[in-house]
């Protein structure tokens, strides 16, 4: 059976995940001290980390195969062609915000970078939510988005777990449940 071009570039969306995972499991190793458990991805990506760099290379097929992966979806309802196109534009914002505006420094350091990167994750976790409850809504109407449902809807479950996770779990334990977040 011979793949459709949209089924080559599928792969993107694979490509892409691993690009995030690489930079989010291997950049602490360029990162003296960086304790996983309790620090948020974003100190990785902070403009003094040590792993900025790595993080830079490991990360750089993340939001760009992402993209393209999703702009080539241009089939089914357009319940779900809505909500993939508000995920894609989450994607865009995610990879121009937090490339313009990353952290001053590990934490929040309170200056103006500090507060248009916690902006960007305001507007990027709104979209998330919107673009996420959006295909959830396809799948639930229509048979043929099914799947792409409830992907979404382990999505957002793992995004609402790690959120109600950061505020009931020790600070210590933080950097795991917002990873459930983030990923």
């Amino acid at each position: 059976m011979k793949k459709t071009l949209v089924q080559k570039l599928g792969l993107l969306g694979v490509l892409s995940f691993l690009s995030y995972a690489a930079a989010v499991f291997v950049s602490p190793l360029a990162y003296p001290g960086y304790n996983p458990l309790a620090q948020a991805v974003s100190d990785l990506s902070a403009a003094d980390a040590p792993s900025l760099a790595l993080w830079n290379r490991l990360s750089a097929d993340y939001n760009v195969c992402e993209v393209v992966c999703i702009g080539m979806q241009n089939r089914k309802t357009k319940l779900l062609r809505t909500g993939v196109r508000l995920f894609a534009l989450m994607q865009w914002i995610s990879a121009i915000g937090y490339r313009m505006f990353p952290l001053s420094t590990s934490g929040y350091a309170g200056t103006f970078q500090d507060a248009m990167h916690m902006a960007t994750t305001a507007v990027v976790v709104l979209l998330s939510i919107v673009s996420l409850s959006v295909v959830i809504l396809a799948g639930v109407k229509a048979r043929d988005c099914r799947a792409y449902g409830i992907c979404a809807g382990i999505a957002l479950a793992m995004m609402l777990t790690g959120a109600v996770g950061m505020k009931l779990v020790p600070a210590s334990y933080f950097g795991v449940v917002e990873r459930c977040s983030v990923f």
